[in-house]
């Protein structure tokens, strides 16, 4: 007479009450899976990690070769912060609406808060500024500064004065330098001094640098007080003049640049030595005021407009003799 039979809990139960366990079935992962599994990851940091370097090579070429010259183990972080800088610089140029420049500083502030809670959004910049975050402990403020102040530099206007363009600098140089001397472990109160200055340095050449191509989408953004001192109207600079008066503004503004630099300088014997690649970009805003003397502070001369040939060998022997 055949015996009942059931099944329970993974049991095999007959009536006579004999129990046969049926082991659930284990899924072991081949090696080859695994070696896919690992592949697959360092595929997609590789390509985050490429995608960070070809957009800060493309659009901030002279980071870049700073960016070569840090430490092999922090340079991956330096390109991601670089590449966050151009990320929100371009911004402003590549959109046609105010609208849809906000909603993108939008994700960007929302990306750098998903980051410090450990879900980076799947954007190549993203994912590389995760790693740097946890790898070296970076300051969440500093990035948001950056956005905020690209932000407010939505409202495409002149700045009133060579203040608010030294507060541009700060807040958006500044607070790159700052994140790039965390990379580098240094926590120098002359370092932070020196970062500040360096700051707003490149900020007021960046806005003299961009003049040309910004006079040719008829727009100026230059401080309007040293404009109406020296009797300097936008249309001067939309029409490309060369006159005495546009000279004078350049050299005004040139000359506040110079200043930040010999003040950055001051600090030079207290900032430690393992801070200098974060300071490289001074070789770059010294290398720019020395052209633009030549040129007798013709903002407009074509000799500005070309790449100097030298400036790697220059950033190469300016971080060998680690000075800045």
């Amino acid at each position: 007479m055949a015996s009942s039979i059931n099944i329970k809990n993974g049991l095999l139960t007959t009536k006579n009450s004999l129990h046969i366990k049926i082991p659930y079935p284990t899924f072991i992962q081949r090696p080859t899976e695994i070696k896919c599994s690992r592949a697959l990851t360092n595929s997609t940091g590789q390509h985050n990690e490429q995608y960070c370097i070809d957009i800060v090579r493309k659009r901030d070429y002279e980071g870049f070769l700073c960016s070569l010259l840090f430490p092999e183990a922090v340079r991956r972080s330096a390109l991601a912060l670089r590449a966050l800088n151009v990320e929100l610089a371009q911004i402003k140029d590549s959109v046609s609406q105010k609208t849809i420049g906000l909603m993108r500083m939008q994700f960007w502030k929302s990306a750098v808060e998903d980051i410090y809670r450990d879900d980076p959004p799947a954007q190549p910049v993203s994912a590389e500024l995760w790693k740097a975050v946890r790898k070296h402990a970076l300051t969440r403020r500093w990035m948001l500064r950056i956005i905020s102040e690209r932000e407010k530099d939505l409202e495409d206007k002149a700045y009133r004065n060579l203040q608010e363009l030294e507060a541009y600098g700060e807040n958006t140089q500044s607070s790159l330098l700052y994140l790039l001397l965390e990379t580098l472990g240094v926590k120098n109160v002359h370092a932070d001094h020196a970062a500040s200055h360096i700051g707003k340095a490149q900020g007021i050449l960046t806005c003299l640098r961009a003049t040309p191509y910004n006079s040719s989408k008829r727009k100026v953004y230059l401080p309007m007080d040293i404009c109406m001192l020296h009797g300097a109207s936008q249309e001067d600079f939309i029409r490309g003049s060369r006159d005495q008066n546009v000279r004078d503004v350049i050299y005004d503004i040139a000359s506040q640049a110079h200043v930040h630099l010999q003040h950055a300088r001051s600090f030079s014997e207290s900032v430690p030595h393992v801070a200098m690649p974060a300071f490289l970009q001074t070789v770059v805003l010294e290398d720019y005021l020395q052209r633009v003397r030549k040129a007798d502070f013709d903002v407009f001369h074509p000799s500005l407009q070309k790449r100097n040939p030298m400036l790697p060998l220059q950033l190469y022997l300016r971080s060998w003799r680690k000075i800045y």
